[in-house]
């Protein structure tokens, strides 16, 4: 009897990929997506393009990695489709014709919008050149970034301050909402691989200055030596499903593990931290609750006993594992200055400028025209509604009228139909021949090559000839 077919593919217990939800158990549709954006797909260079690519990178997974702009896009069509798709933040990248470079960060679909310029910039792959052991690309990119923020409030900012105290409020909620927030008792530590740091340069000269880093949290065993490390890590790469045998450290020109402890045959005495043969651990250091199985009994649980008590809490206590974390960078890094926020989505009231301070008489001034020009858009939507109720009003009756109409002329051709002379029964054919002599004309023309036009004119849609009968 054949073995019956296994189901692996689409059925529970199916080697399928790992999904967000999976892994940190807080993917929802409610978390915040965004769209990393070229204006400009054509004019903005290849390091700017670039630039967009790799921030597409570090908004993974909550954002569109395969968007591909074209130069008739323009920002109306990315902001209508920011509803359907669910969209909640735009990231405009642009070049100026002076050559700066712009970024623009705006939130769907009523904003505000915070326009930065990108002072400085380095691209990923120039981040990984210049690193002697660069962190490839993994699973660190199936779960959103922690964001560390700081510097971002200052304590003696007041609303008079060139940069206002609202403002920095302002742009820590933008920045936040970027991300789906974490809750640290739920949170599982696996779910964090990635960080992204934004700092804030404090000056009194009222610029507002981030600096953008991205990194990977990596983390090793501390208290270690070089050769104790590649075993361990050797052993648990054989105790796991995909083990290779590559990973093993080689032992076949040494006469005993002894000489692997202590570096071969010049070796002087057993490696530890402070020797040469280890790295100094110079990481913060913390300590890890090592995942360990439990047993599910069933039935009914016995007695706790004292002495099975203070085992477990000595267990407990040896479950612990230092380990140091280290950061390595992924890139890409930025040095964005803010130069203007406005309401709406790139065109609004500017609530702050940099360079342009208003008085108070003239931000009154301004305040009554956006107001006028609110009013007049108001009454232009409410006529364009009208407009359109009586369109369809209009083709609703012209409808009816018709339908009306038609039935009446229906009613007309179903009297005079058969007295009509244009049903009169002549015995001639579509063509005006009448019994063989259609074929008797057919091959006079097919003899003469005249039936080959013929066919190319009428596969054209068009009528060449007319076959007329001599009587």
């Amino acid at each position: 009897m054949a073995k019956r077919r296994s189901k692996k593919r689409t059925h529970a217990g199916a080697n399928n990929p790992v999904t967000p939800a999976a892994v940190n158990g807080h993917a929802t549709s409610k978390d915040p997506k965004s769209m990393v954006i070229r204006i400009g797909a054509g004019e903005v260079g290849t390091s700017v393009s670039q630039l967009a690519t790799d921030v597409r990178r570090v908004m993974e997974p909550g954002t569109a990695s395969r968007l591909r702009e074209r130069k008739a896009n323009r920002l109306r069509d990315y902001v209508t489709m920011c509803g359907p798709l669910g969209v909640t933040h735009l990231l405009l990248f642009s070049r100026s014709e002076s050559g700066n470079v712009n970024m623009r960060l705006a939130i769907a679909p009523r904003g505000p919008t915070f326009h930065f310029r990108v002072e400085k910039y380095s691209l990923t792959k120039d981040i990984k050149r210049a690193q002697r052991h660069p962190k490839g690309g993994g699973k660190e990119y199936i779960t959103p970034p922690l964001l560390v923020m700081n510097n971002f409030s200052n304590p003696s900012a007041d609303a008079n301050s060139k940069v206002p105290k609202h403002l920095e409020s302002l742009t820590t909620t933008a920045f936040q909402s970027l991300f789906p927030p974490i809750n640290p008792q739920t949170t599982p530590l696996k779910s964090i691989r990635r960080v992204l740091l934004l700092n804030r340069e404090q000056s009194d000269d009222g610029t507002f200055i981030v600096n953008f880093r991205h990194y990977a949290i990596t983390t090793k065993a501390v208290g270690l030596s070089k050769p104790l490390r590649r075993l361990n890590a050797a052993e648990k790469m054989l105790k796991s499903k995909k083990g290779k045998k590559g990973g093993l450290p080689n032992l076949g020109k040494l006469r005993d593990i002894s000489e692997f402890m202590i570096g071969g045959e010049d070796g002087e005495g057993y490696m530890t931290d402070g020797t040469s043969g280890s790295e100094p651990d110079t990481d913060a250091e913390v300590e890890v609750l090592e995942a360990a199985t439990k047993k599910v009994h069933s039935g009914k649980p016995r007695a706790p006993a004292e002495d099975d008590s203070d085992e477990e809490e000595a267990g407990a206590h040896d479950n612990f594992e230092r380990r140091a974390v280290k950061l390595i960078e992924l890139g890409p890094r930025m040095r964005l200055r803010m130069t203007k926020v406005e309401e709406g989505i790139c065109a609004g009231k500017v609530l702050w400028h940099e360079y342009v301070q208003k008085t108070k008489e003239e931000v009154r001034e301004l305040e009554k025209r956006w107001e006028q020009r609110k009013k007049e858009k108001e009454a232009r939507r409410k006529q364009q509604k009208e407009n359109v109720e009586n369109k369809r009003k209009a083709k609703a009756g012209n409808k009816k009228a018709g339908e009306g109409t038609k039935g009446k002329d229906d009613d007309e051709m179903d009297v005079d139909e058969y007295d009509s002379d244009l049903y009169e029964d002549d015995g001639f054919d579509s063509e005006g021949l009448e019994g063989d002599a259609e074929e008797q004309v057919n091959a006079q023309m097919e003899e003469g090559g005249e039936w080959e036009d013929e066919e190319e004119e009428i596969a054209k849609g068009r009528s060449s000839k007319k076959k007329t009968l001599k009587r």
